[in-house]
């Protein structure tokens, strides 16, 4: 709802607009109704994004305000991502200590990101991660009452909900982030013209541009809710430079590289992709399907 508030602002001062020419609708996504499973046992990304995508193609909303890294990366032909808003931090925050290197011996530290529990035990591979979710609060209420030793959280949401001062920030370059994080993503109907072209004057270029890579990256991997993939991008110039790595689901294994694209053009990410999956070894290689 902080990310919809956001956007109506956007919007609202883009076009001279009165707060009240915006309808806000909730919607309970299936995410937030079943909090004791992994997402990826459950039904993935789709859980995020399901009935929103109805509600748009029925009509029923005109744009849907989505976190883009939660979005699968293969959409329904009838949607499209029509504006990008600029980014956030992108870097995750890390509640409970002081770094991932002062985590005490052995440390039970809490994510339903295989990303995070990835990249946590190619770092400290005597910790155990175990599932992890709930909303802000709760993640923090679990935290304070001794359930786990740490968490991670989402600079992003943190800041978007007032809550900058929370946690250690993980510098991203050492701790890459998931592809897309910290980039809120308005979606409408591909053939509303309209719509695409009220929501464009709130489209950030730049953010828009390195979220199309980061998701590239993705669609060339092929990877699911399970595969533990990290990615950031950065400008040198008018280029975009795309770091990425994969990992092994118990952080053992750690494949990175990296690709420079002008903005729009989807064939270093792929190249990149295949670069990754080739060096992967098969038990690595497997968690991933390759193009789509």
């Amino acid at each position: 709802m902080a990310q919809a508030h956001e956007t109506r602002a956007r919007l609202c001062a883009a076009h001279g607009w009165d707060e009240q020419a915006i309808e806000l609708v909730p919607v309970q996504a299936s995410g937030d109704k079943i909090r004791d499973l992994p997402l990826a046992d459950i039904g993935g990304k789709a859980l995020w994004t399901r009935e929103l995508d109805h509600w748009l193609i029925d009509g029923t909303i005109d744009a849907a305000v989505h976190s883009l890294k939660d979005v699968e990366t293969i959409r329904p032909p009838e949607l499209v991502i029509a504006a990008v808003l600029e980014r956030e931090d992108r870097a995750d925050r890390l509640l409970g200590a002081r770094s991932i290197a002062a985590l005490p011996p052995g440390a039970v530290v809490g994510t339903s990101a295989p990303r995070r529990a990835a990249q946590l035990l190619n770092a400290r591979p005597d910790c155990k991660a175990v599932t992890f979710r709930g909303n802000v609060a709760t993640r923090m209420a679990k935290l304070a009452a001794g359930d786990v030793h740490a968490t991670f959280l989402a600079a992003a949401g943190l800041i978007r909900l007032g809550e900058d001062a929370v946690g250690v920030r993980l510098d991203p370059e050492e701790w890459m982030p998931a592809p897309a994080q910290a980039a809120i993503g308005i979606e409408c109907r591909t053939v509303d013209g309209a719509m695409r072209a009220l929501l464009a004057a709130i489209d950030h270029g730049a953010s828009h541009a390195e979220v199309l890579a980061e998701r590239a990256l993705l669609a060339g991997l092929g990877g699911s809710c399970h595969s533990p993939i990290a990615a950031l991008t950065h400008w040198e110039g008018d280029e975009i430079v795309l770091r990425a790595a994969i990992y092994s689901s118990d952080g053992a294994v750690r494949i990175a590289g990296d690709t420079r694209l002008a903005p729009g053009d989807d064939g270093p990410p792929h190249r990149l992709a295949r670069e990754l999956l080739a060096q992967a070894p098969p038990h690595v290689a497997g968690s991933f399907s390759g193009p789509a």
